[in-house]
């Protein structure tokens, strides 16, 4: 596809929902808003055949899959790489209202470390060559480094509104995601260094994932209820897909087999699926209000999404596409960013709009600690994780 391919459309009625800016810029006194209702959207989701993908690239550069079927198979439990195996088991939690990060052990459940950061951190992004923590300071125009080493911050490096951050999977470039902008800013893996401003038509560009072959990155559009296609070898936007009944798309994540893309959407209330060949949407999975976050499970065999807007995590089945189950925080909460422990048994969330940290059982759903941190925590990093390199985001392990 060449740049100016006519913006694809989905011929469904469906009924919309007001935006509502939900993982951007908020001012950090902003008080909780409440989640917009679900939409009324209804498309049952059709997976692939196997049969029928087309299998292309892989990017020059990438490592190769240990398993075609499953892009996630370095990310068992307890699969550390060399590098990561030197570091301490730790949970990062950026606090976007207080400008700080809390370190809480998961052996005590307590803090054990607390340091200022600059102005609106978004996200703990660990590098692709799993050596460095990267907090992404929106309103400053700052990276801090972070020492998985010792869990103490670092040099802080000058770049424009990083709201988030990703790494290509040949590990050459780092992408700052310059939501404010629309723009995807390439820049040098490990200096940082700007190498190309990409303009995308995306208003509130936001969360990312990228191709089983690496070749291409599909972005979420928070405010215009669009995902964009971006190729990254030739660093260029290439096709825009509206996503029908959707307003407020958030995480993007692929499948353990690499045939579709699964979009939140928490003013639809649940997420889409979007073929990985085609760029078409193959349905949606209703599962609560404000979806918002994904996760694989270490087995693949699930995705958590978090329902931020009703204090729950939904699981759908990865084969199937369908939910299963459905774990309840008890007494409520506003679930986020986060991540699964290194050994797959807990699954570790932000309480967004309730200065806490939640960690689950993955075995029961059940809620092991509800930990008090600064105010509106975010992008939540579990670190070490398995897996062999980082693509970002609060860890996307291959």
């Amino acid at each position: 596809m060449a740049r100016g391919v006519t913006w694809r459309r989905v011929a469904v009625a469906l009924v919309a929902a007001a935006v509502l800016p939900a993982c951007t810029h908020a001012s950090q006194s902003a008080a909780p808003r409440p989640e917009p209702a679900a939409s009324s959207t209804t498309l049952p989701l059709r997976i692939p055949d196997r049969a029928t993908r087309q299998l292309r690239g892989p990017l020059a550069g990438m490592p190769p899959l240990l398993d075609p079927n499953d892009i996630y198979a370095a990310d068992r439990p307890g699969a550390l790489s060399p590098v990561a195996s030197r570091f301490p088991s730790r949970v990062y939690v950026p606090n976007s209202g207080s400008n700080t990060v809390d370190v809480i052990d998961p052996s005590t459940l307590k803090i054990v470390d607390h340091f200022a950061v600059g102005r609106l951190p978004q996200h703990v992004v660990p590098s692709y060559d799993l050596q460095t923590l990267w907090v992404t300071n929106d309103k400053s125009n700052s990276l801090t480094a972070v020492d998985p080493a010792t869990g103490r911050p670092g040099r802080s490096v000058a770049v424009t509104d990083p709201y988030n951050l990703y790494f290509t999977p040949d590990g050459r470039y780092a992408i700052v995601v310059a939501e404010a902008y629309q723009r995807l800013d390439f820049r040098d893996a490990h200096t940082m260094a700007l190498v190309q401003s990409v303009p995308v038509p995306c208003r509130g560009v936001d969360h990312m994932d990228f191709s089983a072959d690496g070749t291409y990155a599909i972005a979420s559009c928070e405010f215009a209820g669009t995902v964009i296609k971006v190729d990254i070898a030739r660093r260029q936007w290439v096709d825009t897909l509206a996503l029908p009944g959707g307003h407020g798309p958030q995480d993007v994540k692929l499948a353990p087999d690499g045939r579709v893309f699964y979009v939140a959407d928490m003013v639809a209330g649940g997420v889409f699926g979007i073929d990985a060949d085609t760029f078409a949407v193959l349905g949606f999975v209703r599962t609560g209000k404000g979806a918002h976050g994904l996760y694989v499970s270490r087995d693949s065999r699930y995705l958590y999404v978090s329902n931020r807007g009703e204090g729950s995590v939904s699981l759908i089945d990865t084969a199937s596409g369908r939910v299963v189950r459905t774990w309840r925080i008890p007494g409520g909460g506003s679930p986020d960013m986060g991540g699964v422990s290194a050994d797959g048994t807990t699954l570790w969330l932000a309480g967004r709009y309730n200065s806490e940290v939640y960690a689950l059982d993955t075995a029961t759903g059940r809620l092991r600690a509800r930990i008090k941190v600064g105010r509106q925590p975010h992008g939540l990093c579990v670190y070490p994780q398995p897996g062999r390199y980082s693509l970002g985001h609060t860890g996307v392990f291959r």
